[in-house]
């Protein structure tokens, strides 16, 4: 596959990008976006199958919208060759029944099954002083536990990172993994919990006043059919209308103006979401667990990729929360503190203004019940590598997060 960078600048060249919409992926930057809300000035990515490269090349001469001068800013090939950008990323020669290595290596893309079977998991209890949490919640033909145990059947915990004390600390509260596709936001909350929290005084300085929860996959099902049948695969797999369709967006499926602007009720679109607020068990335990300990929770981070984004709320309004300007403020200070690593740069700003619309997000969601933080992360990098980021870009994109 290809994918091909456009920014339509007449009216003709828009209608003739929507009519494209219904056929292939299109997509605002990294996001999946409803056809008519392609508008002339604003980025698209839109991947292409081989058989279907050389029509679309045409139609696109057609409309003069040039592909052989990508000074022009009009067109361009941003991704010439998705699957050599996954061979980088992804050993050939792995099998879900290969055996954990015993140098498990965190700067590499793993299976589901290797991050089971990772033994370092039962470590944490001793070094970063993690606590185990006994939820159980069923979803589709796996299992989502917040625990530290392993059992046969665990998948990932919610681990607790903290620090022993006798009073009520509050909580940051971060998820990864929310969409198959994007294999760095997973690689990115191993990196965080297995970092030595003991030998850094800043964080163990941090740990002192607050715990961190991290859930490193929130949609497991996603992912690992990212890895076995689809690697551009977004949403879950849960079934929908008598299982004659599947798949819901689980970031559109939170109770945060639920399906009012920027969603989709045709479940095979990517921003499907769902039939009602909260209609999909992963997006329901997590907001059960959340509910349950809002009033300690100060920070509310969800990572993704891809952009350079940190995003504040709200998706579905551009009438900014009443501490905006905090919010802002404290964006600011982390775009600056991550660009200081390997200046790399990120843009910060409510999503409505900078990106588009939407509903049902995790992050306007957790604000609206309270949490006074609430952030999205769009790791690496800006759609060179897209969602296929190689593995030798891991450790610096984990270090610049952290």
């Amino acid at each position: 596959d290809q994918v091909l960078h456009i920014v339509p600048a007449t009216y003709q060249q828009v209608q003739h990008l929507q009519h494209l919409c219904s056929a292939l992926p299109v997509s605002k930057n990294n996001h999946p976006l409803l056809c008519e809300d392609i508008s002339a000035g604003e980025d698209l990515h839109i991947r292409i199958p081989p058989p279907l490269l050389q029509e679309v090349e045409d139609s696109l001469d057609q409309h003069v919208i040039s592909y052989k001068n990508c000074s022009f800013s009009l067109f361009g090939v941003l991704i010439p060759d998705v699957q050599e950008l996954v061979d980088q990323s992804m050993p050939r020669e792995r099998s879900s029944h290969q055996q954990v290595p015993a140098g498990y290596v965190y700067t590499q893309y793993h299976l589901m099954e290797e991050l089971k079977r990772n033994q370092n998991l039962n470590h944490l209890r001793q070094v970063n002083g993690t606590t185990k949490h006994f939820l159980l919640f069923l979803y589709y033909t796996r299992l989502l536990y917040y625990n530290i145990i392993v059992f046969q059947l665990i998948i990932f915990p919610l681990s607790q990172i903290s620090h022993p004390s006798d009073r009520t600390k509050k909580i940051i509260w971060m998820d990864c993994g929310i969409h198959g596709r994007e294999w760095i936001s997973p690689a990115f909350c191993q990196w965080f919990i297995l970092q030595n929290y003991e030998f850094d005084p800043k964080i163990s300085k941090f740990l002192q006043n607050l715990d961190l929860y991290i859930l490193p996959v929130l949609n497991i099902d996603g992912y690992i059919y990212s890895w076995e049948t689809e690697l551009l695969w977004r949403k879950n797999r849960s079934p929908y209308m008598n299982g004659t369709c599947y798949w819901t967006d689980l970031n559109r499926n939170f109770n945060s103006s639920w399906g009012s602007i920027g969603v989709s009720y045709n479940c095979s679109s990517q921003i499907f979401c769902g039939s009602g607020p909260e209609s999909e068990s992963e997006t329901r335990a997590v907001a059960q667990f959340i509910e349950g300990k809002k009033n300690d929770i100060l920070c509310h981070l969800t990572i993704h990729s891809y952009g350079q984004y940190i995003l504040t709320p709200y998706g579905s309004k551009t009438t900014p929360p009443s501490n905006s300007e905090e919010l802002i403020h404290v964006a600011e200070e982390a775009a600056a503190a991550l660009k200081g690593k390997y200046g790399t740069s990120y843009e910060v700003g409510s999503i409505s203004l900078i990106l588009y619309y939407n509903s049902g997000f995790s992050r306007d969601w957790a604000h609206m019940i309270g949490i006074p933080f609430t952030y999205t992360f769009e790791l690496r990098d800006k759609g060179t590598c897209g969602f296929v980021l190689p593995s030798d870009q891991i450790k610096p994109t984990c270090e610049e997060t952290m």
